[in-house]
């Protein structure tokens, strides 16, 4: 029998940060990982592995930030848990007792077992699985065409690096836009558009009927437009399911979408057991209702919570929702989005203006490396209060989308917004009398009075 303080089942980020925060708050604690696989991928970077990054080997997720930290990491695959004798058993046969266990089992590419031909030889999934997705490549390497059915953020990239790799592309989205979740339409058809100069076919508005094959290989693809693909591999990039088969087996109580119930602190109800990552439960920052949003900086946010709460709880240290924070680069072009879009909102009942401002994001405009910023802001009638924004620009995309997560999370209204002191520089930002963000704001607020 092995014994731990703190036991944390899986090694990806939400895992690994998890047991570094546990050991870094609590230096006495022995914390033990078990991690299944020996090299991880760093979930983000898998669609570049096709053509930017070029391979697998430099896309690993090194677990160097646990073993620095003091935490024990055992490779290995826990198979089964005992929550009442607070035990578990490893593939190797090891028995482990814990004081504290957090699971990070993550998620799984969904395949639907429904839609036929699923299985046939070159039909995929997208898993953070090194040795599936080397598969992959060397399935590609001789290959003229490729279909990616799915056109969310991984199904958009993935769709981009094929494109980049040589590979004739066709994207397949069964609802009217790429990116059709993320943002409103008038921003979703500039990201769509914008694939299609680079040479991919997009097709949207229908969905997938069947794969198509002759012997065991898939040949091409049916879609419920009746239309037929022809094809040499497909793509499935249709979402993810939270991987809690372990946490059922256990007998840890799930939502309706099989998620592992949580409280704000990543409790389970299952005294002394915390989730975190994937595989756990997610509220919506804004309507506060469950959700199937799963983010790797998600993930880290809540690994931190569980690990400073782990013996002695804060109320400053709990995680009130996901904002949904995403971004996403084709080219030179960056797409971001956090909180509602104007649409959801508006499902949601919530009474918004939005107000929307597009300028450089250098001053002068003429200098090297300008590209046009945009930025859309939603924002509750009522209070003013910021509710989600999209941004469309360069590569300072990434960072003004955090900005916006940040002033959701902090319930900025429009006033605290345009008050709001910034600093610019022509090279790297849009001009002070112009700043795309604080003109949004001011249009928005315009609306609001009426002006």
């Amino acid at each position: 029998m092995e014994k731990t303080d703190v036991l944390v089942i899986g090694g990806s980020a939400a895992g690994v940060v998890a047991a570094a925060t546990g050991k870094f708050f609590h230096p006495d604690k022995d914390v033990l990982m078990v991690r299944k696989e020996k090299t991880a991928m760093i979930p983000c970077g898998i669609p570049y592995i096709f053509s930017t990054v070029g391979s697998t080997e430099k896309n690993i997720f090194p677990p160097a930030m646990a073993e620095k930290a003091g935490v024990r990491i055992k490779y290995d695959e826990v198979l089964s848990i005992n929550k009442d004798e607070k035990t578990a058993v490893t593939a190797d046969g090891t028995n482990i007792r814990y004081e504290k266990l957090i699971i990070a089992t993550g998620s799984l590419p969904k395949k639907p077992r429904s839609l036929p031909g699923v299985d046939l030889e070159g039909v995929f999934t997208i898993p953070k699985n090194k040795e599936y997705l080397d598969s992959i490549q060397q399935y590609l390497k001789d290959k003229k065409k490729v279909i990616v059915v799915g056109g969310g953020f991984i199904g958009v990239e993935v769709s981009d690096e094929l494109n980049k790799a040589g590979l004739e592309v066709t994207l397949v989205e069964i609802l009217p836009n790429i990116l059709n979740l993320a943002f409103d339409k008038e921003l979703a058809v500039r990201a769509e558009e914008l694939l299609k100069e680079r040479g991919i076919k997009v097709v949207t508005g229908t969905g997938v009927k069947e794969m198509i094959g002759q012997g065991q290989k898939v040949t091409g693809v049916q879609l419920t437009n009746g239309t037929s693909l022809d094809t040499d591999a497909v793509i499935l990039s249709v979402g993810y399911a939270p991987n809690t088969s372990l946490a059922k087996e256990a007998g840890l109580k799930l939502n309706d979408c099989g998620f592992i119930v949580v409280d704000e602190y990543m409790r389970t109800p299952t005294p002394d057991i915390m989730a975190v990552g994937d595989c756990a439960e997610k509220r919506d920052y804004i309507t506060r209702k469950t959700t199937g949003v799963m983010l790797a900086s998600t993930a880290c946010a809540e690994g931190r919570i569980a690990g400073m709460n782990l013996y002695k709880l804060s109320a400053l240290k709990t995680f009130s929702g996901t904002i949904a924070i995403y971004s996403t680069a084709l080219d030179n072009h960056g797409f971001g989005t956090a909180g509602l879009t104007e649409a959801q909102a508006i499902a949601e009942g919530f009474d918004v203006v939005s107000g929307t401002f597009e300028a450089p994001d250098r001053h002068p405009g003429c200098l090297p490396g300008m590209h046009n910023q945009l930025v859309k802001l939603i924002v509750a009638k009522d209070s003013g209060v910021v509710i989600g924004g999209e941004v469309i620009g360069g590569s300072s995309t990434g960072e003004l989308t955090n900005i916006l997560g940040f002033i959701i999370q902090n319930k900025m209204n429009l006033n605290a917004v345009l008050t709001a002191q910034i600093g610019t520089q022509p090279m790297l930002t849009a001009s002070p009398a112009v700043y795309p963000l604080t003109k949004a704001a001011e249009n928005a607020m315009k609306k609001i009075m009426n002006l």
